[in-house]
């Protein structure tokens, strides 16, 4: 079976380091909908930021390779990633 383009892909992050306290979610909101993302950016109770991603494959891998950035402040040490079920979000929330 062949993907379409056009496909929708979800992949969730999970982001170690420097990452709250930092503006990193507004950071990362501001990124995902210039790719036309949706999705959010949430603190964990154990200092990391959790991101759920969907769009497009390409989309969804820039913005992965951003993460790795973040905010100015933001100190990242890792990037984790896993496939996710698609979820319907209207835009992408930083809760």
């Amino acid at each position: 079976m062949h993907r379409s383009a056009a496909a929708v892909i979800c992949r969730r992050f999970h982001v170690s380091g420097r990452v709250q306290g930092v503006s990193f979610r507004a950071y990362t909101q501001a990124r995902a909908l210039e790719l036309g993302l949706s999705g959010y950016a949430r603190n964990l109770p154990d200092g990391r930021v959790e991101v759920l991603a969907c769009g497009s494959e390409p989309a969804v891998g820039q913005l992965h390779d951003w993460l790795w950035t973040g905010s100015p402040a933001a100190q990242v040490e890792s990037v984790t990633v896993s496939e996710a079920l698609f979820e319907a979000h209207a835009g992408f929330d930083r809760g």
